[in-house]
């Protein structure tokens, strides 16, 4: 949770003063939405962390990790800088590697990789939401 309220401090400005000015899609969350969506998935990607950390899988941690970065690096990228398309090029790595963490995952603990599903389809949705920025803008 750290992370995320990290990367929020680097959001602050463009949210007022740069995201509600965007041509957005019809189907975008209200504001209020994303707070307690990022929330929930926090505590679900910890969960994940706890589970695959007890059970030392080298592999699922080190795609933990990536994914923690790289969903630091969208925030700068796309709120911070203010570039969608940089923000469209990390968030589409980004989605590959929350998929390949929750495919080797499964394989050794399921509830661990559950617990990212929620998060790669919230993820999915942030692609397309980035895509029609990136687009229309």
């Amino acid at each position: 949770m750290s992370v995320g309220f990290s990367a929020s401090l680097f959001q602050r400005e463009a949210i007022t003063e740069w995201y509600p000015f965007l041509n957005k899609p019809v189907l975008t969350p209200p504001n209020g939405a994303f707070p307690i969506v990022w929330g929930i998935l926090y505590i679900l990607i910890g969960i994940s962390l706890g589970r695959i950390w007890g059970k030392g899988l080298k592999v699922s941690q080190r795609e933990w990790w990536i994914q923690l970065a790289l969903n630091f690096c969208w925030s700068i990228a796309f709120f911070f800088l203010r570039e969608p398309l940089w923000g469209m090029g990390i968030i589409l790595i980004l989605d590959v590697v929350v998929l390949d963490y929750i495919f080797i995952t499964f394989k050794k603990d399921k509830l661990a990789a559950a617990c990212f599903i929620p998060y790669v389809l919230w993820l999915l949705w942030a692609t397309y939401l980035n895509a029609y920025i990136y687009i229309f803008n």
